[in-house]
């Protein structure tokens, strides 16, 4: 099933947000260039984040390696059209310059119930990778990867996974 184009793109977005919130608030710990795998992890921005993990957080040498469930929430808040635009700015790596694209998104999201699903985490060093799965009340969009960046001790959306997703929400970065 071909979905509209607006819908993948505010799914999209909507995932994004999400993730870099969840990130920014639990993805503290060292760095290092490990890898680990985490296992799935969804919720609805619709319902509150829970305090619960469905992945332990890892320990030893991964100590540092944000979980599935983390990197989620970040999309959740990101996506959550009643989180501000300051507060989802702190969530993208370079996100004071994306204001205008975020206000953009949160406009389009009203009453918009998106379900992340969060698989595959591959963490090497200060970088952090997964295949995100966004469904909306239209279908659900093909998987596909995103970036998380730790800046300061907090994981955060990449640039160019932040562009995405606000371009999937009809809010596009513009060209550098």
């Amino acid at each position: 099933m071909l979905l509209p184009t607006r819908t993948v793109r505010v799914t999209v977005a909507t995932a994004a947000a999400a993730l870099a919130v969840t990130v920014g608030l639990t993805g503290c710990g060292d760095s290092d260039d490990s890898s680990t795998k985490a296992t799935s992890s969804s919720t609805s921005i619709a319902a509150a984040p829970s305090s619960d993990s469905a992945t332990p957080a890892p320990s030893g040498e991964n100590a540092g390696a944000p979980t599935a469930e983390t990197l989620k929430q970040t999309l959740v808040q990101f996506g959550d059209p009643a989180v501000s635009t300051d507060d989802k700015a702190k969530l993208i790596v370079n996100g004071e310059a994306r204001k205008a694209n975020i206000d953009q998104m949160n406009g389009m999201l009203g009453g918009y119930t998106l379900t992340f699903a969060v698989d595959n985490v591959v963490t090497s060093g200060n970088t952090a990778t997964a295949d995100v799965t966004i469904t909306s009340p239209h279908g659900t969009a093909p998987a596909f990867p995103v970036t998380w960046e730790q800046v300061d001790g907090t994981w955060k959306i990449s640039d160019t996974s932040g562009c995405l997703l606000l371009g999937f929400a009809q809010a596009p970065c513009a060209p550098a």
